[in-house]
Order: structure tokens, then C-alpha cells, then sequence
């Protein structure tokens, strides 16, 4: 049985949902996971405070299913660094979800927020609905972006997609906005919609797959093959 966890009450104030993990959940009893600490805007509050507990955690991370409910939009680096087991999320999700991610699975039934999925080395992200900007990214000041893994996305997805990606694929199948592929050096990117301009800018490896119309291309691509 996983670990369900249902929001008491929405919030208007930034979560650090970092403790939220299959590592940090797995031997740990109900009692111990409720009073994990995790931060609600500049205050420190037990897991308790804000969720409504009940299940029970496996005996490795692997073993460990989370299953989140509630409108989790504020919620922030749920799943960072996770090795292994499951998050499930019932409602839309914020900023950094599976940030630095190694290995198992996180699925969100709606929205995720942008720098979804940013250094991810392994594992499987899916979002049924639209992703911010920054989907695989390397965060501000680093070169090096998502480096392993899949993150896949049912609808739209923001700007930047893919930026400094190493390795690793990317699949939208909405449409993304500008800059698609920036920097990326390997791995790939692929877009079932609309893609805005500039794909591709500045990158050195890797693969981008466009299934839809581009607003244009940079002079220095040309078109090797359409479709149809």
C-alpha cells in the first residue's frame, strides 16, 4: 500500500516539498514520515501540518509508492534526487519536480511548473498536461542540463525545453516555445505540435525531431527531409 498523502488546505505561499521522496519515505514508519520538516514560505512546519497521512512505506526506496492528492502547484523539488520507487501526483505540481533524478517514476495527472525534471540522470517523469519553461534544463549558471532518462509531456511545454541537455530523451506532445534544444550536446528532443522559433540554437550533438510546423529555422540549418 503507498504512502498517501492529501493536502489539508491550499496555500498561497511557496512549499519545499524536498523530504517528499520514495529514499527519504522507505523504513520509515507513518510517525516518522509525519513529522518530517519541510518549509512553507519562511516557516518550518512537520509534514503533518500539511498533509492528511495514511499507508505505509516499503523497506527500500525501491518498494516505496507515494501517491500525492490536492492542488499541488506551490510545491516545489518534490522528488530530488530520487534513486528508485514511485511518486504519483493527483492534481497539478510546481516548480522542480524530479530535479537531479536518478532513477524510478513520477507521474502527474495535470500541470507541472517549469525546470521540470532539471539534471535528471534517470528514470521516467510523465506529465498528462502542460509543462513550464526549462523542461531537462541546467539551472542558472551550469552547462550541464538533463544527462539521462526519459521526461515525457501530453501537452504543451515553455521555452528553453532541453537547454544544455547531454543525454537522455524529451517528448512533447503539445506544442514548446522558443529556443528549443539550446546548447544541447546529445540526446533527444522530440515535438508533436507547434514549435516556436529558434530550435536548435547554438547546439553541437544530439537530436531534435520537429512532427509539426516551425515558426522558422536559423541560417545555419537547412531542411534535409519533409514528411508528410
Amino acid at each position: 500500500m503507498p504512502v498517501k498523502l492529501t493536502l489539508k488546505q491550499s496555500t498561497k505561499v511557496p512549499i519545499n516539498g524536498k523530504c517528499i521522496s520514495p529514499d527519504v519515505f522507505s523504513e520509515k514508519s507513518l510517525n516518522e514520515i509525519a513529522q518530517l520538516e519541510m518549509w512553507e514560505g519562511n516557516r518550518k512546519v512537520a509534514l503533518s501540518e500539511l498533509f492528511r497521512l495514511e499507508g505505509e512505506s516499503g523497506k527500500t526506496p525501491a518498494e516505496t509508492k507515494i501517491h500525492l492528492v490536492g492542488n499541488l502547484s506551490r510545491m516545489r523539488n518534490i522528488g530530488v534526487q530520487m534513486t528508485a520507487g514511485e511518486i504519483r501526483i493527483d492534481g497539478s505540481v510546481g516548480m522542480h519536480l524530479g530535479e537531479k533524478m536518478k532513477g524510478g517514476t513520477i507521474s502527474a495527472k495535470e500541470d507541472a511548473g517549469s525546470w521540470l525534471g532539471s539534471q535528471m540522470k534517470g528514470g521516467t517523469i510523465e506529465v498528462m498536461k502542460d509543462a513550464g519553461n526549462f523542461v531537462g534544463a541546467a539551472p542558472r549558471g551550469s552547462t550541464r542540463g538533463m544527462r539521462g532518462g526519459s521526461i515525457i509531456i501530453h501537452g504543451n511545454a515553455g521555452s528553453e525545453v532541453g537547454s544544455n541537455m547531454r543525454d537522455g530523451l524529451i517528448q512533447v506532445t503539445g506544442n514548446v516555445d522558443q529556443f528549443l534544444g539550446i546548447r544541447m550536446q546529445n540526446g533527444t528532443i522530440v515535438v508533436h505540435g507547434e514549435t516556436a522559433s529558434r530550435p536548435g540554437a547554438f547546439m553541437t550533438g544530439g537530436k531534435i525531431v520537429l512532427l509539426g510546423p516551425v515558426e522558422s529555422i536559423l541560417p545555419s540549418f537547412s531542411i534535409n527531409r519533409v514528411k508528410k
